[in-house]
């Protein structure tokens, strides 16, 4: 215990120092491949990376092909009337209603004493 005391910390930069030191003397433990080994396995790496470079773009070529044929990409324009299709109340049959939400020139002025009542804070 009388050790631990009189052990002093080391200041940052001799702590950054022993760091240094210990990474060489770590360094020259390594066994280095020699280099035709080196040449052999970089070469494989390379093989590999090209092989699944390929391989994904065929995937995403393909991908992108089976979805420009079921119509995946197709532009719907939007200002065309949408049909939708309900049930008559009466014998089950289907009724088709259009949706004329398409933008038209519409007087608003006739609901403007609505607007005014909504846009009022109510008082209690």
């Amino acid at each position: 215990m009388a050790a631990s005391k009189d052990k002093k910390k080391k200041n940052i930069f001799q702590r950054i120092a022993q760091t240094f030191k210990d990474v060489r003397q770590e360094l020259k433990r390594v066994v280095w491949p020699s280099k035709d080994k080196l040449k052999t396995t970089s070469a494989v790496v390379l093989v590999v990376i090209v092989f699944f470079a390929i391989y994904l773009s065929i995937i995403g070529t393909g991908g992108r092909w089976v979805l420009e044929k079921i119509g995946f990409y197709d532009q719907v324009d939007p200002t065309e009337t949408t049909a939708a299709v309900e049930e008559s109340p009466v014998a089950g049959d289907p009724v088709v209603v259009e949706d004329t939400d398409v933008a038209e020139d519409t007087d608003v002025a006739e609901d403007t004493d609505v607007a005014e009542d909504t846009d009022a804070p109510e008082e209690t």
